[in-house]
C-alpha cells in the first residue's frame, strides 16, 4: 500500500442527446475507465466516443455491464439466473470490445446493483468471473476491496483488482452505503482527499459510523457524474501524486 494505485473513473454514461458526467475533462487525471455498455447507460455512438477518448490519453479501458435497466440507471437489484448474468455481462464485453483498436480490454468492473450484489452473492459473483474468463481471460477484474468476491475471482484464476472509492461512504464491513442512506455520497473535495488519502497511503479508512477499518486497494474510484468532479479529481491526482504515490493503469498493476 501507499506506493502505487490505479485511478479510475465510470464514463460513457450520456445516452443519446442526453449528457451525463464530465468525461472529457476528468479523462486527464486518470488512468482507467471503465465505459457504460448500453445496459444502464451509454449507446454504440457514446461507447465509441468514450473508447477513442481513452486511447487518445493512454488511458486503460474497461467495460461497465449492468443488469438491463436503463430506467433505474442499473441501480436496482434484479433477480436473473446466473446464466442470465453471465450472459449479459459477455454481450456488453463484446460490445465495448468491438470498440477497442486493439480488441482487447484491460478491465472488467461491473455497475451499480449487480456490482453491489454480486459483493455478497457468490453464484452472481462467479457467473460475472465466468463471462469475463470466456471472453478475454486476460482481462482484469475490478471488484469491492475486501469483499469475498475478490476470493472468489483469485481461486477461479482471475486478474483481479481491489477496489476503493474517494466519493462513497463505507459501513463498518466495509460495504459501500447504499445511495439512498444520507451521506452516502461525498461531496465535499477536501474531505474527498482527505480520506482518499488515507486509504490509499496508510491502509484505513473510516466508515459512517466513525469506526476505523483497514483497507488494501489497487484501484481508487471518482464518480464521473458527482457534482465538482472534475475539480475533485484534479486535486485527487495532485494530492496523490505529492504524497510520491505513483498513478498507474490496473492492468500494469495486477
Amino acid at each position: 500500500m501507499g506506493n502505487r494505485i490505479d485511478f479510475n473513473c465510470d464514463m460513457g454514461e450520456s445516452f443519446g442527446m442526453y449528457k451525463m458526467g464530465y468525461d472529457e475533462e476528468v479523462i486527464k487525471y486518470i488512468t482507467s475507465a471503465n465505459i457504460a455498455c448500453g445496459f444502464h447507460a451509454g449507446d454504440p455512438n457514446w461507447m465509441h466516443e468514450t473508447v477513442r477518448l481513452a486511447e487518445e490519453q493512454g488511458v486503460g479501458i474497461g467495460a461497465h455491464p449492468s443488469f438491463p435497466d436503463l430506467a433505474g440507471f442499473g441501480r436496482r437489484n434484479m433477480v436473473v439466473s446466473p446464466e442470465e448474468a453471465k450472459n449479459d455481462v459477455i454481450y456488453q464485453m463484446g460490445a465495448l470490445q468491438a470498440f477497442t483498436s486493439s480488441g482487447k480490454l484491460q478491465h472488467v468492473k461491473p455497475h451499480g446493483a449487480m456490482y453491489n450484489m454480486a459483493v455478497d452473492d457468490g453464484d452472481l459473483a462467479r457467473a460475472i468471473c465466468e463471462a469475463v474468463l470466456e471472453v478475454d481471460e486476460g482481462a482484469a477484474l475490478l471488484a469491492l476491496a475486501g469483499s469475498k468476491w475478490i476470493t472468489i475471482a483469485e481461486d477461479m484464476g482471475l486478474r483481479v483488482g481491489r477496489e476503493i472509492f474517494a466519493d462513497r461512504a463505507l459501513n463498518p464491513d466495509g460495504t459501500l452505503v447504499s445511495r439512498s442512506k444520507p451521506g452516502s455520497v461525498i461531496h465535499d473535495t477536501g474531505e474527498v482527499v482527505d480520506r482518499s488519502l488515507q486509504m490509499v497511503r496508510d491502509g484505513k479508512a473510516r466508515a459512517i459510523n466513525g469506526d476505523v477499518i483497514e483497507v488494501q486497494a489497487d484501484s481508487l474510484c471518482l464518480h464521473g457524474d458527482t457534482p465538482g468532479a472534475v475539480e475533485m479529481a484534479r486535486a485527487l491526482k495532485q494530492a496523490l501524486e505529492e504524497e510520491g504515490v505513483e498513478i498507474k493503469p490496473l492492468g500494469e498493476l495486477v
